[in-house]
Formats: C-alpha cells, structure tokens, sequence
C-alpha cells in the first residue's frame, strides 16, 4: 500500500482575498515599471497605463489561482490543485490574448489613419 502524503499548507485562505492582494501587488510594480518606460519615452502614456491594468489583473489571476491550488494541495485535492493551477493559467492567457488583439487593433487603425491622411 502506498503512503498518503499530506503536505500542510497551514490554514485554508481566503482566494478573494488574495487575488485582490495579488492584483494591487502586481498592480504596484507594473506601474512602477510602466512609468518608468513612459519617462524614458519608450511607452506612451496609454500604453503605460493598459499595460499596467493589464499586469494587474494577471497578477491579481495568479495570485488567486496559486492560493486555491495551495488550498487544494492542503486538502489532499489533486483534481482541485490541477484545475487551479489551469484555470490561472488560462485566465493569464487569456488577458495576454485580449490585451494584443485590442493593442494590435489599435495599430492597425493607427496606420490606416495615417495612410488615408496622405
């Protein structure tokens, strides 16, 4: 028979919580970091600022989904840690996803703008 491995993660946490820890965690250095590229005017001031949402809410994804998988882990739940972990994983990509189709939109029109202008 093989040994059941319990791993003590310590209290259960509060997933809502933590995503909103998360995010304003990751919401902090994306800013720093976006202002940062905005001043030595590699971003625009726009960009700046999506990037950074962008970032936050990622975070904020992250950082939820790591503390259900930490709690699942607790549990024993091996099911509940993979599904976590893929749930986080996906929301990430998906944010990535949503934030380049808006951002390569934006260009797009940008371009076809300045074209029709000449």
């Amino acid at each position: 028979m093989t040994p059941k491995i319990t791993i003590n993660t310590g209290t259960p946490r509060s997933v809502t919580g933590n995503i909103v820890s998360g995010a304003l965690a990751a919401g902090m250095v994306a800013t720093a970091l976006s202002y940062t590229k905005y001043k030595q005017a590699e971003l625009s001031k726009e960009e700046a600022i999506k990037q950074s949402l962008k970032l936050a809410v990622q975070g904020g994804i992250a950082t939820g989904s790591a503390i259900a998988a930490a709690n699942a882990l607790g549990r024993n739940s091996w099911l509940g840690l993979l599904g976590s972990l893929s749930v986080g994983i996906a929301g990430i990509y998906g944010i990535e996803k949503l934030y380049s189709k808006t951002y390569d939109h934006k260009a797009v029109d940008a371009e076809t703008i300045e074209e029709d202008a000449k």
